[in-house]
């Protein structure tokens, strides 16, 4: 399994209409993907503008080719892209370890 970790930023005075537009957009776009597994999603109580969003996928490709090569990839970005203030940061990874 892979973890896509999703480091983003938007305008803190639109907190309230980014956490209903990323809920969506993780269910209604994302979710239906071919290898999706999973989400959750974090907002940073120091820097209120920043969110991480991890989602699990079962391989690199289901995410990096089924899904954003789908037009699911254009649903989610009409959704959530209008609040980003800089592009989002993307890194995927292994698990080494986890608690029981």
């Amino acid at each position: 399994m892979i973890l896509e970790v999703v480091d983003i930023r938007i305008d803190e005075s639109k907190q309230t209409e980014f956490n209903e537009a990323i809920l969506r957009g993780v269910r209604t776009a994302i979710a239906p993907a071919k290898g999706f597994r999973g989400f959750k999603v974090n907002h940073s109580i120091e820097s209120p503008n920043r969110y991480l969003l991890m989602i699990y996928w079962d391989t690199l490709e289901n995410h990096m080719v089924d899904f954003r090569g789908s037009p699911a990839f254009t649903e989610w970005r009409s959704i959530v892209g209008p609040f980003f203030t800089q592009a989002p940061a993307v890194e995927h990874f292994n698990l080494v370890g986890k608690s029981d």
